[in-house]
């Protein structure tokens, strides 16, 4: 009798660093995808709009050195480079234990830093699905978490006054990835 194989999932938690109520989203996606898609798969989960560049950083211990990332930032990295296009999170994940834990880093001038975490794998199969999050992403262009704490404590005026912090809801969410991002 033939073995039957199931399609892989993987549960994906993410959340912004320096912000204070955590702002995060949870969402399953097919491991069979590449980082690219995980990339697509973040913006749309968070509400950022790819306007930016970004990278995903991994490593031992606190020095995530090696990068996964789009062609073009090899020459910035000090550890090993990896084609977000080439590598697949089953390829990632391989026979690791979860949760595996790295970090992505979206606007390299505002530094919104992200942890995200491979909690773990299910059965499954189909396009990106949100599961759950809280709080709404910040604005695209508030300067980074720092300005973005400031202007939620009132010390700074707000871009966009339509703007609800605590608004959130996954139902929402449409996994269609958005343009790729204008050179500047």
């Amino acid at each position: 009798m033939a073995k039957k194989t199931t399609a892989k999932r993987v549960v994906v938690k993410v959340f912004l660093y320096g912000i204070q109520p955590q702002i995060w989203r949870r969402f399953s996606i097919d491991t069979g995808v590449t980082f690219a898609a995980l990339h697509d798969a973040i913006q749309c989960a968070m509400g950022w709009e790819n306007r930016s560049p970004h990278e995903f950083r991994h490593g031992k211990g606190k020095r995530l050195v090696d990068v996964i990332g789009p062609v073009g930032l090899q020459d910035q990295v000090i550890g090993e480079f990896q084609d977000e296009l080439a590598l697949t999170l089953a390829d990632y994940i391989g026979k690791k234990k979860t949760p595996l834990r790295m970090l992505y880093r979206y606007d390299f001038n505002s530094e919104w830093i992200h942890e995200v975490v491979f909690e773990k794998l299910i059965e499954g199969e189909g396009g990106p699905e949100m599961i759950e999050g809280e709080r709404a992403c910040p604005p695209e262009d508030i300067g980074g978490h720092f300005q973005f704490m400031q202007a939620l404590h009132g010390e700074i005026e707000w871009l966009d006054r339509k703007y609800a912090p605590e608004s959130f809801d996954p139902a929402k969410v449409d996994f269609t990835p958005k343009g790729p991002r204008k050179r500047r």
